[in-house]
């Protein structure tokens, strides 16, 4: 088994890029948790691009796949546009309970 040179630096890049995109969305997740404003906006860009990955896994055996990640994905935009939600990542006078 051989490994090339291109295959390994666009594994590495790639293994970079997720590993930073997972941190932001660490990120975002403690920023849902404490209902700041700003989360909203990159929770709602983060699902709507979970749902164009999941139409991508669409056909053959990943079926499920698909269906896993849209339920998903709609269940957190289903959370995120609940009024309790809007009115804490507004910062609207109900802010000092918890969203969910």
């Amino acid at each position: 088994m051989t490994i090339h040179g291109d295959r390994l630096v666009l594994g590495l890049t790639t293994a970079g890029f997720f590993l930073v995109y997972g941190v932001c969305l660490g990120f975002v997740a403690r920023g849902l948790w404490k209902a700041v404003r700003w989360s909203r906006g990159p929770t709602v860009f983060t699902q709507l691009i979970q749902l164009l990955v999941a139409y991508s896994f669409w056909g053959g055996s990943t079926k499920v796949v698909t269906v896993a990640l849209a339920v998903a994905a709609l269940a957190v935009l289903v959370c995120v546009f609940q009024k309790a939600s809007t009115d804490a990542l507004a910062g609207g006078e109900t802010s000092d309970h918890p969203v969910l």
